[in-house]
């Protein structure tokens, strides 16, 4: 079975780096899918606190990853990186079942 989601060694160290100064008692970072965006759909991640037993967990480069149950079939063979630029960083999704991307890249559609 193909990995849901996979990590660069860009993304994990950020997450790294965002879960060692976060001020909570988070246990990892949770990623999922909204409606909304000019394409329909738009990345969503966030400090989760608790595990909910229907997260797929993504443990990988010494990251732990939840994702959200609803969105595996959006993101199943998605790489996640990070991405750091003269003005901007951001976490990139590339998203092999995206049949479309918005102008300013905040949606998708499958």
């Amino acid at each position: 079975m193909k990995q849901i989601i996979t990590l660069s060694d860009t993304a994990a160290k950020r997450i790294k780096e965002i879960m060692s100064s976060a001020n909570n008692d988070s246990v990892g970072v949770r990623i999922g899918v909204k409606s909304g965006g000019c394409a329909g759909m738009s990345y969503v991640m966030e400090y989760t606190k608790k595990i909910n037993p229907s997260d797929e967990v993504i443990n990988e480069k010494g990251v732990k990853v939840f994702v959200d149950a609803s969105a595996v079939m959006y993101l199943l063979g998605t790489e996640m990186d990070y991405q750091k630029g003269e003005f901007s960083s951001s976490f990139i999704f590339k998203n092999p079942n995206e049949s479309e991307r918005c102008g300013c890249g905040e949606s998708f559609k499958v």
